[in-house]
């Protein structure tokens, strides 16, 4: 797929994410709160995000569930831990992360949750175009950590283009329930 033609498969998708999250974002968030716990063992943490846009806020599940949000810093995507309350600051993308703490390992997280403007059937996510989860999940110990998109029912897709660093996701969460691929 060219470059064009994920820019407008992007902008299409952002148009129908706009437009529906309003009426499913509460079904979203708890749905999180129901099929998230079962996820997270103990010890474990779960890879949050902070949403920008109409991105899906699934942050209620930091109040139930130990947290980790993700960092780009360096040039790099990393996870630290999180809990509500926590002073946040603009990591190098400007998205709120936690600005201080040690980078987890892998073996930390029970499983990443990722928003999504797109996925399709075998996991192909089209996500925003920076390619930091793709980067990150390329390298063997994230790749085994189980990574579901997140995003509304409206924006699953037959079939999505593949470049080959793209990185199957193993499911998604939706306004329906949490999938697996």
């Amino acid at each position: 797929m060219t470059v064009a033609s994920k820019t407008d498969l992007r902008r299409q998708f952002r148009q129908v994410r706009c437009a529906v999250m309003p009426h499913v974002q509460e079904a979203m968030a708890t749905m999180a709160q129901q099929v998230l716990p079962g996820l997270v063992s103990p010890h474990k943490r779960l890879g949050l995000y902070w949403p920008i846009g109409a991105e899906p806020d699934l942050r209620p599940v930091a109040e139930m569930l130990p947290c980790a949000l993700p960092v780009v810093e360096s040039e790099q995507l990393l996870y630290r831990p999180w809990q509500v309350g926590q002073p946040l600051v603009p990591d190098g993308c400007g998205i709120p992360a936690p600005g201080k703490g040690a980078a987890l390992d892998p073996s930390a997280l029970a499983a990443l949750v990722v928003p999504a403007l797109a996925l399709d059937a075998r996991g192909i996510r089209l996500g925003s175009g920076g390619g930091w989860y793709d980067r990150l999940r390329a390298q063997p110990p994230w790749r085994a950590v189980p990574a579901l998109a997140v995003l509304p029912s409206t924006c699953l897709a037959e079939a999505l283009s593949s470049d080959p660093w793209d990185v199957p996701f193993d499911g998604w969460l939706d306004e329906q329930g949490l999938h697996w691929i």
